[in-house]
């Protein structure tokens, strides 16, 4: 008993288009008639031999709608039958330019820009509803929010500025038997003892640690420690 050859299988016809897109406040999506189906559908194509899918996407939409377009995000594929072979189409989000560039081919017998709603109903195929319907409010809910949202330069501008903190002074007392007394006052924003480099603690030994005071006392202080300096070896209290 012969066995029946399997019949080999069919290489799925490769597409691409995209979901374009024009305006900003209210945002319109084109859909294209085709001139011998008479039919209404995304823009969309075949892939030529050596062209990637992005490009493809990119040139059908071009040559369908008329405009330039800005090649966005990924948003999916469609897969279905056409005339019995498999076929495959991968859709981008698309920008189209205010106004047209090139005339429109020859297979494409007018487009139409329409509200998500409008540009769902106008499509013939039930495939292409849900994809669109799907796909196209997600779309028209980031562009609407992104509207709302103020951009950060201007936030931040509106926001009221930070006072400046305040410059506070430290005190590093050096006591030495047989020296004189040295007092130095570094502004920092805070006060640490690590303010002062590390090869002029090590020139001579500390006794007091880092104190902070008053801008007053500080003066008393200083004077005090002048007098205190000036009396010899021997005489500091």
């Amino acid at each position: 008993m012969r066995r029946k050859k399997s019949k080999p299988k069919q290489k799925p016809i490769e597409a691409a288009g995209g979901i374009v897109m024009r305006g900003r406040v209210r945002p319109l999506f084109a859909v294209v008639q085709l001139s011998r189906q008479k039919t209404w559908a995304l823009p969309k194509g075949k892939l030529n031999r050596g062209e990637t899918a992005v490009a493809a996407a990119r040139r059908e939409a071009i040559e369908e709608t008329g405009h330039d377009v800005e090649v966005h995000e990924f948003l999916g594929t469609l897969a279905y039958k056409s005339a019995g072979r498999p076929k495959t189409v991968r859709f981008w989000r698309m920008h189209a330019s205010a106004r047209p560039v090139a005339k429109l081919m020859r297979d494409v017998r007018a487009v139409r820009w329409l509200p998500l709603s409008q540009a769902t109903a106008r499509l013939t195929h039930e495939r292409e509803k849900l994809f669109l319907e799907k796909i196209g409010r997600p779309l028209v809910r980031g562009m609407s929010s992104s509207r709302r949202r103020k951009p950060k330069s201007e936030a931040m501008s509106h926001k009221a500025a930070k006072p400046a903190p305040k410059r506070a002074a430290e005190a590093h007392l050096r006591v030495v038997a047989g020296r004189k007394v040295k007092l130095r006052l570094v502004p920092a924003l805070e006060t640490r003892p690590d303010a002062v480099p590390a090869e002029e603690v090590a020139a001579v030994p500390v006794f007091a640690g880092t104190v902070r005071k008053p801008p007053a006392l500080m003066r008393k202080l200083w004077a005090l420690l002048r007098r205190q300096a000036f009396r010899g070896p021997g005489e500091f209290k």
